[in-house]
């Protein structure tokens, strides 16, 4: 149970090392994107990577060239979907979401909190967090794709170009 042989930890030292420096390699190869968390499939890609290098690692039932190779599939697999959401229309919303405005001019939309499953309490913490005291110093708040919650103060709303492809923004203040 505490210790079976050298071998094994032998094996986890030489394989965890490999392992390691392959992964690297890959993620250098194939650029930043693969573990930006940018989307939910950003994500799974990246929870997918650790999981096969501990299982390389940790598994004897796993040879090296299995794991290598699921790596490499899940790294190209990440190159391919960023290339089709990045360079033919539509691409993005197919694998991404789209962004939901869930505080507008100061006040709490509602309906897009319940369509997001998101509580108030989330969105004043997300508005503390962001060095704001309440809602009437809020420009907008916006659901983004990867989960977070953007806080734009009203001083800093500007132009509005940076809302402006968020569906649902209105740029003139309403009521």
């Amino acid at each position: 149970m505490w210790f079976d042989s050298w071998s094994a930890v032998l094996r986890i030292v030489l394989v965890g090392a490999a392992s390691y420096v392959a992964l690297v390699v890959l993620l250098r190869l194939s650029g930043k994107r693969v573990l930006a968390k940018l989307s939910a499939f950003d994500l799974v890609v990246t929870v997918a990577l650790g999981s096969m290098l501990a299982s390389a690692v940790l598994s004897k039932d796993v040879r090296y060239v299995d794991a290598l190779t699921g790596m490499a599939l899940l790294v190209l697999a990440q190159l391919a979907v960023t290339t089709v959401t990045s360079r033919l229309p539509g691409g993005r919303s197919f694998v991404n979401a789209e962004p939901t405005v869930v505080v507008m001019h100061g006040r709490l939309l509602e309906e897009a909190l319940t369509r997001m499953r998101l509580t108030q309490d989330e969105v004043m913490q997300a508005i503390r967090s962001s060095g704001h005291g309440g809602l009437d110093s809020v420009g907008a708040v916006v659901l983004e794709p990867d989960g977070t919650l953007s806080v734009v103060g009203r001083s800093s709303v500007g132009d509005g170009q940076a809302l402006a492809a968020v569906p649902g923004w209105s740029g003139t203040r309403s009521g």
